[in-house]
């Protein structure tokens, strides 16, 4: 996820400003990525919730150098607000004025309809550079592109980039250096119907020109390339034959998050139960080893033994998203999507909620309708992130105790399905009662099909999950500590687990919410864990290991202890807490309730309005409560316990 620190930033009077310009998925923000590393900031343009991005060289690079990543643009005469943030960055860029000079960006495989804004930034007399992607592609297909035939025609540099493997990367570097300060630009000009037929005949001319002057036949093979793209896509993009293999393909990939990661967790199981066990061994009358195995190992252990399914989850949408699959899933999204008041540009940000909410209400920025944007950013929350999967691991794999893995695996895709029906389902009452005052329309271009590099798609799912990881740690220690304290204090020896436990700060807490857990046929035990989790959803499963007072044996793992447990947890009347009835009564509830206070903050500053992100907190949370109630009741009242 993007920095916002401006800490990162020196005044940037003393950087030359280069702007990278492009149309979506041209692979302009790959560039900016490997040009700045980590040293960059997001900044929305004053009156506009679009943002674009600024940053410094990477160290290893070099500096001097201010680089700006505007919103995909196909040309400078702007259509919508994504358009209008890019040329206003460009001429009226609040931080330093106008930019020095321009990057434009451009996919090798669709050159002559790309070369248009190429034309157009020439026009303005902006110093430019031209940067050609997917140039590994090219050369694996034998397709060659005369750059110096590119760069006399459009008298600037011109630069192939690989944007897997950063080839070019250093040339870019080198001619962005050389660009002088202080140029005087003109505005673009609105051409006419003939002028713009002109130009394209003109990049027509270019393109051919600079394919058949270095390789016989280049533009039959580029053009063998895009058939080979509009081949697959007659089955991808299809009206059912495109929806039934999304359909596929989405199970697919959630179900695998729990068979295919298995294998995983248990080795990660095995290394913290034998972690518990050698602490606990070495003094195990001692509180302080007792915190130290128990409340610390025990608490992480319980949390991190699902980062195998997040590192897959990651995983899985890298290779849609490296593949070109995705921008596929988004038109054939769009129209059921524009049913309910939004657009297939609502998909990207939908999908990424499945990873992260926070990120996922930035990225609706991008949708150039208020109104699909406020739709979109209100059901995220609903969308099945990370942070619920350690909860639904858990759940499942109690109720499936001893069965094949792909039950579990099947029911956690049901569950990702069943988010984006309630998602549907909230959109489309919002879609009922929201005026319509503007038509937002969808476009995107289509990238060509091709086949990611193994090594960088795991790089970076592996950064991603380590990402994760460090921003759920801090949290899980921090409850871990607190709720062993709750419950092994005031009193901590002479009397057995269950009085200690009764008698503790958590259990005094837990009587007075022990009345709003009975309807949910919990106790007071899973109150703390649901409580807790407010903090952070991952704070639920450690919770549970504590309050339950899972320790490991040497005959059984963390997660078998963890089972156990809960299997023979009863309440105070000595009736089971952990049934089939409470059990879908707490996945209801955790698929419902809003519990992430980052997504409460971000949602208040994205939409300007604390009493928008209040009311989804109080709705979300009451209707999981109630739903909750309603399925475990429901469920008894007909003998299932």
């Amino acid at each position: 996820m993007r920095n916002s620190d401006s800490s990162i930033m020196t005044k940037p009077a003393q950087l030359k400003s280069i702007a990278l310009v492009g149309a979506p998925n041209s692979g302009k923000t790959t560039l900016y990525n490997w040009l700045t590393g980590s040293k960059f900031k997001t900044v929305n343009y004053p009156g506009a919730t679009v943002e674009y991005s600024l940053g410094q060289l990477a160290a290893h690079l070099g500096e001097g150098l201010l680089i700006m990543d505007t919103p995909g643009t196909y040309s400078l005469h702007p259509k919508s607000a994504d358009e209008e943030v890019t040329l206003k960055s460009i001429y009226q860029n609040p931080e330093f004025g106008k930019v020095d000079g321009i990057i434009v960006v451009i996919d090798g495989t669709q050159l002559s309809r790309h070369l248009q804004l190429a034309l157009q930034v020439k026009e303005t007399q902006f110093p430019m550079i031209l940067v050609v992607t997917m140039a590994d592609l090219l050369q694996r297909e034998g397709v060659h592109i005369d750059m110096d035939y590119l760069s006399q025609t459009l008298g600037c540099p011109v630069v192939a980039f690989d944007g897997l493997l950063a080839g070019g990367l250093t040339q870019i570097v080198t001619e962005a250096k050389k660009i002088p300060r202080g140029s005087q630009p003109k505005d673009p000009v609105l051409l006419s119907f003939a002028e713009q037929e002109e130009m394209l005949n003109q990049c027509d001319l270019i393109a051919n020109e600079a394919l058949s002057k270095k390789t016989d036949h280049a533009e039959d093979r580029l053009d063998k390339i895009v058939k080979t793209t509009e081949r697959i896509d007659r089955i991808l993009l299809h009206p059912w034959f495109g929806l039934l293999t999304f359909l596929i393909i989405m199970a697919g990939l959630f179900s695998s998050i729990f068979w295919l990661a298995q294998p995983f967790m248990d080795a990660v199981d095995a290394g913290f139960s034998w972690a518990n066990a050698s602490v606990i061994n070495l003094a195990p009358d001692s509180l302080w080893v007792d915190f130290a195995a128990n409340g610390v190992i025990s608490s992480f252990g319980a949390a991190m033994i699902f980062v195998p399914q997040i590192f897959i989850l990651f995983l899985g949408i890298g290779l849609l998203e490296g593949s070109g699959y995705l921008a596929r899933a988004a038109t054939l999204i769009d129209r059921p999507f524009s049913a309910m008041g939004m657009s297939g540009r609502s998909f990207v940000p939908v999908l990424s909620g499945f990873a992260c909410a926070v990120p996922a209400i930035i990225a609706t920025r991008n949708i150039s309708s208020a109104r699909d944007r406020w739709i979109t950013s209100f059901i995220i929350p609903l969308m099945t992130c990370s942070a619920r999967l350690p909860i639904y691991a858990l759940l499942l794999a109690f109720l499936f105790h001893g069965k094949p893995a792909w039950y579990a695996g099947l029911s956690l895709a049901a569950l990702y399905f069943g988010s984006v029906v309630l998602g549907s389902l909230a959109a489309g009452i919002l879609n009922k009662f929201l005026p319509k005052k503007d038509n937002s329309f969808f476009m995107m271009e289509l990238p060509i099909y091709r086949r990611p590099k193994v090594r960088v798609l795991l790089r970076q799912s592996l950064n991603r999950t380590m990402s994760y990881v460090k921003r759920a740690g801090p949290p899980i220690f921090i409850f871990a500590i607190l709720i062993w304290a709750g419950t092994h204090f005031p009193n901590t020896k002479g009397i057995n687990e269950s009085q200690r436990l009764q008698q503790s700060y958590a259990g005094q807490m837990g009587r007075w919410i022990e009345p709003a857990m009975s309807p949910l046929g919990v106790d007071w035990r899973v109150g703390v864990g649901l409580l807790s989790a407010f903090a952070a959803r991952e704070v639920f499963v450690s919770s549970m290991g504590i309050v339950f007072n899972v320790t490991d044996t040497n005959e059984v793992t963390q997660q078998d202890s963890m089972l156990k447990s809960m299997s023979e947890a009863v309440n105070s009347k000595g009736e089971k807490i952990f049934t089939l009835s409470s059990v879908l009564g707490l996945i209801v509830f955790f698929m419902l309730a809003l519990q992430c206070m980052s997504t409460f903050a971000i949602q208040a500053r994205e939409s300007g309005s604390l009493k928008m992100a209040t009311t989804q907190l109080v709705v979300f949370n009451g209707l999981a409560y109630v739903l909750a109630v309603i399925v475990v009741q429901g469920l008894r009242a007909f003998g299932v316990t």
